[in-house]
């Protein structure tokens, strides 16, 4: 029987993840101790987001947990503790934020945390959070209608890989004399294993207990696979070997690996490392 292998949450888009143990199911992604995945993101002064796309250092800033704060920390920086309660929606400061073609508005943190940011990253910039009464509506096209929201992520709440894909990729890198990748080079949400290599294109549904997921888009990757997460550098990039089999005509041969999914049920449940999944195919 499929497993759940792994759950990670990334408080901050583009930076380091959160290994869980269990993890809540919301409409908006994944959530622990009240932090949504991908609630806060470092914007320029256009209220552009930053990723490791062009700052890969974003990779070294780590959160952790503590108590009633999300601390930070970054090679050659202080730590830094943010508040997880909710800013009053009615006289926080806020600003409108930019993620590809969505504009979402958002908590403005404060001027310590700005600095902070703009000392790790190196250049100028702040930190968003997303705004209590901000709703940012993933695309229908890929749902077969079905409505869902997100929050900082790229385009859905959710990614989903399987082990085996990356085994076959490492497979692959490893016959043409390089080195290979860990799973946090694609950033997954949720890793199945007890699949087949990228049996998650062609599920319909994934079921954990009474949560069920509907993988919808497969997510195409830019360079950040090639980016070392324990190094904030650029590596080898896995593309070129993924060009000869995982191009995906259906989005005008983007390479792809894991697949975009939104909840269909289970709202609020949780789901825990070790717990088995029913993966149903679509056809």
């Amino acid at each position: 029987m499929p497993t759940l292998s792994a759950i990670t949450i990334y408080p901050i888009k583009s930076c380091a993840g959160l290994s869980l143990e269990e993890a809540t199911l919301t409409p908006l992604g994944l959530m622990s101790a009240q932090i949504y995945d991908r609630e806060w993101m470092v914007v320029d002064s256009n209220g552009c987001a930053l990723t490791q796309r062009e700052h890969p250092r974003m990779a070294l800033i780590k959160p952790t947990i503590k108590g009633a704060t999300l601390e930070l920390q970054a090679p050659g920086m202080l730590r830094l503790e943010i508040p997880l309660g909710l800013p009053d929606p009615q006289s926080a400061p806020t600003l409108q934020t930019q993620v590809w073609d969505d504009s979402v508005l958002a908590y403005d943190c404060d001027a310590l945390t700005a600095e902070w940011f703009t000392k790790a990253i190196g250049v100028p910039c702040r930190l968003a959070r997303f705004h209590a009464n901000a709703e940012r509506a993933v695309s229908t096209k890929w749902t077969d209608g079905v409505q869902a929201t997100t929050m900082f992520s790229d385009g859905y709440p959710m990614l989903v890989t399987g082990t085996a894909s990356l085994d076959d990729l490492n497979q692959k890198l490893v016959a043409a004399g390089r080195q290979s990748i860990p799973m946090n080079r694609f950033r997954p949400n949720l890793v199945i294993d007890g699949i087949e290599a990228f049996e998650e294109d062609y599920a319909e549904s994934f079921q954990i207990g009474e949560v069920v997921l509907k993988p919808v888009k497969p997510c195409p990757r830019c360079p950040m696979p090639s980016i070392d997460q324990t190094t904030g550098e650029f590596g080898p990039d896995p593309l070129d070997i993924m060009q000869s089999y995982r191009a995906k005509p259906e989005l005008e041969g983007a390479l792809c690996f894991g697949m975009n999914s939104i909840l269909i049920a289970g709202v609020d449940q949780r789901v825990r490392v070790g717990q088995e999944i029913e993966v149903t195919l679509a056809f």
